[in-house]
């Protein structure tokens, strides 16, 4: 097939998040499949940005189209959205002529490229239909029936498919508190709405969001869970040398006889980083170090929390390239991955860290309430409640204290679950079983 996949924050392991269109994308290539990849040249949440235009990516075509840089979630990364959706649908007749697509995947966390996705797929339609019909001369009647039915089949047209990363509009009302009565709620309500009715397929990182999804008029025989996973290709083999700074931190934290605490990923506030900090203080005078690895809108504020509360044994450190992400794992003892307490998690989480701590064998301490916890379901940790610094300052004591032997088979749990449920091998199979119709 040729797989159209529209999504404006896209990335690769060079650029940075996101990293899950890349990774499907490339088994799909590496299974005889055409991607083209639409994205924007800027986005928040890369680590490096892309030049405009045109490039090739471990076999995936990727199409860069020149937006605004911007800070924050206010009117900058409106004006960024905007100008993608509208360049994407100036470029609609171009695409198909180009790409010829069987598949067009919306995926861009907002729901307001399905609009795009579905004139594309319409466009699509159209100009197969008119390449189909019979022209002057033998060919213009078919020798049987079959003939002409799978001549007729061929203007099909692409497939239209929604793939959901979070609920949008509920995510940012229940997590930014945004009215459902801004202009821009009600423009994505409209697009959500418009995705669940005429998409041929939807695919859902989230477990739990049949009723949501039915309530908003989805016909349930087109869902399909596919989570997030991670690719065994950056678990094969020797990964980078972990940075120096970060090696000799973790290497006096552990020759001072203390448990290491680590926190690879973004640092903003739906990442519960307080309750983290609020927890170091309850664990001031005990054996147990706190890493935090990464960057973010929070990031300044918290290391300001860190220096002016004493916090001796609590280190932010800049992030580290995703490759060596391995070797940062496989030298702390707990990995700690939070969430803030939001009725929105009753739809289920799909944290690409998760998968990341659960892959190097860490031990997790998981401070979350959601519709699914895979903590819990691999039995690779603990769980604790949210919100709350004194249940994850006891869920850290708790597995410090536990013999490393004890830990190491927690590890082992949660990368066999890893393994067996959300590698991307696995994963873009059956993303792919959905859209073959």
């Amino acid at each position: 097939m040729n797989i159209l996949y529209l999504n404006h924050y896209a990335g690769s392991p060079a650029l940075g998040m996101e990293y899950r269109p890349f990774y499907l994308a490339r088994e799909w290539v590496r299974a005889g499949h055409r991607v083209q990849i639409v994205a924007a040249d800027y986005s928040h949440v890369r680590a490096r940005q892309p030049q405009a235009g045109d490039e090739m990516i471990d076999g995936i075509a990727y199409r860069w189209l020149p937006t605004p840089p911007y800070q924050g979630n206010g009117a900058g990364r409106v004006w960024n959205i905007w100008r993608f959706l509208s360049q994407l649908w100036a470029q609609s007749q171009r695409l198909v002529r180009e790409f010829k697509p069987d598949v067009v995947i919306a995926s861009s966390t907002y729901p307001m490229d399905i609009w795009v996705a579905r004139r594309i797929a319409r466009i699509s339609r159209g100009s197969r239909e008119r390449s189909a019909e019979p022209t002057s001369g033998p060919t213009a009647n078919p020798t049987s029936g079959r003939s002409l039915q799978r001549t007729r089949g061929r203007g099909a047209g692409a497939l239209l498919v929604f793939e959901v990363h979070d609920l949008w509009p509920l995510s940012p009302i229940e997590l930014s508190g945004m009215s459902p009565r801004h202009p821009f709620i009600r423009f994505c309500q409209l697009a959500e709405d418009a995705a669940y009715r005429d998409a041929d397929v939807v695919v859902s990182m989230l477990p739990k969001v049949q009723g949501h999804m039915a309530a908003h008029g989805l016909d349930l025989n087109k869902l399909h869970i596919v989570p997030n996973g991670i690719s065994l290709d950056e678990w094969t083999g020797t990964p980078p040398p972990l940075r120096d700074d970060l090696a000799r931190l973790i290497a006096d934290q552990r020759a001072a006889g203390r448990t290491v605490v680590g926190y690879a990923g973004s640092m903003g506030l739906p990442n519960a980083l307080d309750v983290l900090l609020d927890a170091a203080v309850l664990l001031k005078s005990e054996p147990i170090a706190i890493v935090m690895v990464g960057d973010g809108h929070e990031r300044a504020r918290l290391a300001q929390r860190v220096a002016d509360e004493g916090l001796t044994y609590v280190s932010l450190l800049p992030p580290i390239p995703k490759a060596m992400i391995p070797s940062l794992l496989a030298r702390i003892d707990i990995a700690y991955i939070g969430w803030q307490r939001v009725p929105i998690y009753r739809f289920g989480i799909a944290p690409n860290k998760l998968m990341d701590y659960m892959m190097a064998g860490c031990t997790v301490l998981h401070s979350v309430e959601a519709g699914n916890d895979p903590v819990a379901e691999s039995g690779c940790g603990l769980t604790v409640p949210p919100e709350s610094p004194e249940a994850v300052a006891a869920g850290l004591r708790s597995l410090a204290a536990l013999p490393a032997a004890e830990r190491r088979a927690m590890g082992q749990r949660g990368q066999a679950f890893v393994r067996a449920h959300h590698t991307y091998p696995v994963l873009a199979a059956r993303f792919l079983a959905a859209m073959q119709r």
